[in-house]
């Protein structure tokens, strides 16, 4: 038996909305006898879904949901798992076999309160990097600030620019990099998929479209004075009212954002997938893996640069799975953007989607992204979703390793709307391109100005308690 927890970031670094569906990829993981950890009721639908493709049978998992906390049930709050009541009612469950049952304690975000749950139970050495942990080892290990200064010191290549702990220190930075690049990306410490990110920009005719930044701001003149406007505007924004540093670095235009995980184990570190994101109007669009079609000469300075951050972190204390993330520029240069050390929004996708059911190395090959639903489109609910799938003849085929796997339950978000994210299996870009335009055609109804890319369109907020 293992127990899995399905959080994400501690509220007390980054607070968010309501992540109740987001944090059920981690049935993906789930094998029979499992004890989940959520912070609410699995959607059944999605969990009845899954498990056809896991073939784990969902009356076989211990799910348990511990006091609403905080946060109402739309996030896991922290400090509920180590709350008495809880760890009685986890010690119940695993009954007679006990704690020296349990083989593994897997969380998706390394939180101090799940070493901290481990110890209570008797097993911190079967969560990996627990120590590390619980002195709030899973901020370090996640802030941007920090990873420049480890990558710098590794001799990783990363792009020009500073960490500013202060007002002064991000206007002086940004001045510097605007005069040499012409833009340049600011990003909270702590954030993903973009939406911490705010190119600023001085030359227009830079292409953006493709970046992942989720705000933009054009800088209205080239003077000082421009920059110091915009810094007295955004400075609590972008430090998370001043608790943490902040990145300034060059934007590096026409670049493809690539990544490479890795496991970092007490014995070493070892690699376990490499892939391609793409944005859509500075959004996260979808991402492929494996990674294919990419000159070998990047693929390999991804790989090794991967690894030697993989190691730096493993140095640390840092145990698990980790994401280095990188770009890969015109010139044939592989710079290094970030370390997310924890459970990626990748790992489900090819650690069991694409390796496990889809078999990606299999011959003949195969290809898995998964797509966020866009803003444009209008699907009703999981039913209808599913139904315009079978409808269309995409759904996933096991005999050809073909077709749709949705892979988090759909979320309403009004009438007629609903997000969610979905893998398309496939041989040729001909062919995902085929599945993505018909599933386009029956659902795109919203107008592509309806929302901007700022919009945090999708993640519905939870209500203040």
């Amino acid at each position: 038996m293992r127990i899995l927890i399905g959080n994400h970031i501690d509220p007390a670094i980054r607070d968010r909305g309501d992540l109740r569906a987001w944090t059920q990829r981690v049935l993906w993981f789930a094998r029979a006898g499992d004890l989940v950890v959520l912070c609410d009721q699995p959607d059944p639908q999605f969990l009845t879904y899954q498990a056809a493709f896991t073939g784990v049978d969902p009356g076989s998992l211990h799910i348990l949901v511990p006091p609403d906390g905080r946060y109402g049930g739309h996030l896991l709050d922290p400090e509920s798992l180590t709350s008495d009541k809880f760890v009685r009612t986890v010690l119940d469950v695993l009954g007679e076999r006990g704690p020296g049952g349990v083989e593994e304690v897997f969380a998706l975000w390394p939180s101090a309160h799940v070493a901290r749950f481990a110890v209570a139970l008797g097993i911190g050495d079967r969560f990996p990097g627990a120590a590390f942990f619980a002195q709030s080892g899973g901020e370090l290990g996640n802030n941007k600030a920090t990873f420049r200064a480890l990558a710098a010191g590794a001799g990783v290549p990363i792009p020009a620019g500073a960490v500013a702990r202060s007002e002064r220190e991000a206007i002086d930075a940004a001045t510097i990099l605007l005069d040499e690049a012409g833009a340049v990306m600011v990003k909270q410490a702590h954030n993903g998929a973009g939406v911490g990110n705010q190119l600023l920009v001085r030359d227009a005719s830079l292409a953006s479209d493709h970046v992942g930044a989720r705000h933009i701001h054009h800088l209205d003149s080239a003077d000082r004075e421009a920059i110091q406007a915009y810094w007295k505007e955004r400075w609590d924004w972008a430090s998370a009212s001043g608790r943490f540093p902040v990145v300034i670095e060059e934007f590096l235009p026409d670049a493809a954002s690539v990544y490479s995980e890795h496991y970092a184990a007490d014995d070493g570190t070892r690699p376990t997938e490499m892939g391609t994101l793409l944005y859509v109007g500075r959004r996260l669009s979808h991402q492929i893996v494996p990674l294919r079609g990419m000159d070998e000469k990047i693929r390999m300075q991804l790989l090794e640069g991967g690894t030697r951050l993989a190691e730096v972190y493993r140095a640390l204390g840092y145990r698990g799975h980790l994401s280095a993330d990188a770009i890969a520029l015109p010139d044939g240069r592989v710079v290094f953007t970030e370390v997310n050390a924890q459970v990626s929004g990748s790992q489900h996708i090819y650690r069991v989607i694409a390796h496990r059911i889809v078999d990606t190395a299999a011959t003949p090959e195969r290809s898995v992204v998964e797509y966020h639903v866009p803003p444009t489109w209008a699907v009703p609910d999981f039913d209808a979703f599913l139904e315009a799938v079978h409808e269309l003849g995409c759904g996933y085929d096991p005999a050809t390793r073909t077709g749709v796997i949705v892979s988090m339950p759909v979320i309403p978000l009004e009438p007629g709307r609903a997000q969610f994210v979905f893998c398309l299996a496939y041989a040729t870009d001909a062919d995902r391109q085929a599945m993505w335009e018909a599933l386009d055609q029956r659902f795109a109804a919203v107008p592509a100005d309806t929302y901007a890319a700022s919009d945090h369109v999708g993640v519905p907020a939870r209500p203040r308690c």
